[in-house]
């Protein structure tokens, strides 16, 4: 068979064997029943539906013709590199690395560097608007996570709070 759409041939292999991953994995939790959840209930569900969509996704960039093909383009090695270091700082800021003796710096600061480091994968980069937006996700984090949902997380660094 000839693939006659190579973005959608590729996102749906994708979508597939993230699902197929997500599935897989639910499967070492209690998955329970719909009406009695268990851990693994939620990521079983969800990988199961993401793997039919990317099957779905890759038998009809099979069929369906497309003007040009859709071919990939090449990598966006900037976005990548800034969106993935973003995450893991926003991760090594929120729990500390104990390991190297780096302490958690908590929600504040760990939201502030990852807005503002994921803010320099784009073409153009704005200090202000991100700090901006850096404090509407705190300040929402912070309503949400901490007097919402009432989670014990550290906030602040301990340099700051004590």
């Amino acid at each position: 068979m000839k693939i006659k759409s190579h973005k959608d041939f590729f996102s749906g292999l994708m979508f597939l064997f993230v699902g197929i991953a997500f599935a897989w994995g639910a499967t070492n939790y209690t998955i329970g029943s719909g009406a009695r959840m268990g851990p693994g209930y939620f990521p079983l569900v969800l990988g199961v539906v993401m793997a039919i969509m990317g099957a779905v996704l890759t038998m009809t960039a099979l069929v369906i013709e497309t003007e040009t093909g859709d071919p990939i383009g090449k990598w966006a090695w900037k976005p990548l590199f800034f969106v993935i270091i973003a995450n893991l700082l926003f991760g090594i800021l929120l729990g500390g690395l104990p390991s190297l003796g780096l302490p958690a710096m908590g929600l504040i600061v760990a939201i502030y560097v990852l807005v503002i480091v994921g803010s320099m994968a784009g073409s153009e980069f704005k200090l202000v608007p991100s700090i901006i937006l850096a404090t509407a996700l705190a300040i929402g984090s912070y309503v949400a996570f901490i007097w919402g949902l009432n989670l014990q997380m550290q906030v602040w660094p301990t340099f700051i709070t004590g």
